[in-house]
């Protein structure tokens, strides 16, 4: 157990700072690879992308085109925010909203997946950015053990 204690206690000493911005860039990689599916060209839609949201991603209350616009935007917008670490918790309460969305409406069956995606962005949304972002260097976060 001396072993194991000593390698605990090695562990705790990660500074939350990393394992934050560990964080934002891998969940960010995610959603922002998925949005690069979408498009061709900077941000130009696919027209894939529209028939995907009309019949696969089909949400209640938002016509297909809107949906497929925002869901693309969003998908580089807040992987982008989150890579800055600028308006960081905004960007990660966005990506859960998606994240809860696809779960409900698109694909309850893969609730695994997005528990794990819940999982990375809580702590964000909880903690912050970390030292490691433009919040903290713009005084939008304040200082801390971070």
């Amino acid at each position: 157990m001396t072993l194991y204690h000593a390698l605990a206690a090695l562990l705790a000493r990660i500074p939350e700072a990393l394992w934050l911005l560990v964080c934002r860039l891998g969940i960010g990689a995610i959603f922002f690879l998925s949005g690069r599916t979408k498009v061709e060209g900077l941000i130009t839609l696919k027209d894939s992308t529209y028939t995907l949201f009309e019949y696969e991603y089909a949400l209640p209350l938002l016509p297909p085109d809107i949906a497929a616009h925002a869901a693309t935007y969003a998908e580089h917008a807040f992987p982008i925010l989150l890579a800055l670490g600028l308006f960081t918790r905004a960007g990660a309460l966005g990506l859960l909203g998606m994240t809860a969305t696809i779960q409900i409406f698109v694909y309850p069956d893969a609730w695994p997946t997005h528990l794990s995606w819940a999982a990375i962005l809580l702590p964000i949304i909880a903690r912050g950015p970390g030292a490691f972002s433009l919040d903290r260097m713009l005084g939008l976060e304040p200082s801390g053990p971070q």
